[in-house]
This record gives structure tokens, C-alpha cells and sequence, in this order.
């Protein structure tokens, strides 16, 4: 395990690049850091806890551990669609809690280097504090999420609201 490890350290990853996970929201490509993504699962029936904001879809047991599910979707703002076989729970950790973030489908692990993103957009009023980036790989643009600025208070209101 550990020389697997060691593999992918030098393998085919530049030196100081990042790997980012990727998903799909709405037909549109995101990515967060994968040291925060604990593990994958695929979408479960969730217990609904009321007066909720319309993000937080509910709460699931992990192994004896009651972790907060986040719609992507309802926090950015996206038309809701339904869950479908594709549709995943990424669980991250955000400082020292854990929390689950729906999605419509996980793509792959994205390997960037600091030359190839550029820094978040300049929207005038709009918060844009939890994009740490644009990735530019190809023809791919990810936006970059920083999962601390995006969850870790967990406000109720979404973002741009």
C-alpha cells in the first residue's frame, strides 16, 4: 500500500500538482481538494429533519456517525432534478466535522498543476470567496471549490442569495 502510494506521488502527477475530484452539477464541471473527500457512496435514502434550509436534504448513518447530507444543487441555486443511478454522496470533511455533498455523477481525480488554474472570477457583489480556482485542463474548465468556505459555517442561506 505504501509503495502505491509512493507510485502515485511520482508517477505521472507533476511536482506541486494538486488533485482535485471531480463532478457534474447541472452539466457543468466542479472539483474539490481529495485529501477532504473521506469516501464515495451512492445515493441512500436520507432521514429528513424539519425546518431545515431547502440545501440540507437530511441527515444519513455512516457507521454510527450522523453526517448532514448538502444538495449542491439547492445551494448553488440549480433547478432540481431527480436522483437518479449516477447520482452520489461525496463525503468530505470540513474542518472537524463530516458532511455528505449530493451530486449528479463523480467523474474522475483531475491532477493540476499551479500554472493551470487561474484565480476565481471577479463577479463585482457576488460572493465568489468559495471558488479557490478555474482549472484548465484540455479543453475542460473546473471550477475549484473551497469546501472550508462553501460549508463551514453551513449557513442556511445558498449561495448568491
Amino acid at each position: 500500500m505504501t509503495a502505491l502510494l509512493e507510485d502515485e506521488a511520482t508517477g505521472t502527477a507533476d511536482a506541486g500538482a494538486s488533485q482535485f475530484l471531480t463532478f457534474a452539477l447541472n452539466d457543468q464541471e466542479f472539483g474539490i481538494e481529495i485529501l477532504r473527500v473521506q469516501e464515495i457512496k451512492n445515493f441512500t435514502r436520507l432521514t429528513p429533519i424539519p425546518n431545515m434550509p431547502e440545501c440540507i436534504k437530511g441527515v444519513m448513518n455512516l457507521r454510527g456517525t450522523v453526517v448532514p447530507i448538502v444538495d449542491l444543487r439547492a445551494k448553488f441555486n440549480m433547478p432540481a432534478t431527480e436522483y437518479n443511478q449516477f447520482t452520489v454522496i461525496i463525503v468530505v470533511n470540513v474542518g472537524t466535522k463530516i458532511m455528505g455533498l449530493v451530486v449528479d455523477a463523480v467523474s474522475d481525480v483531475l491532477n493540476v498543476g499551479a500554472d493551470s488554474i487561474e484565480g476565481p472570477p471577479d463577479l463585482g457583489d457576488i460572493d465568489t470567496s468559495f471558488i479557490t480556482g478555474l482549472a484548465k485542463s484540455g479543453e475542460r474548465l473546473v471550477t475549484l471549490l473551497n469546501i472550508e468556505q462553501l460549508l463551514g459555517d453551513q449557513q442556511p442561506a445558498t449561495v448568491g442569495s
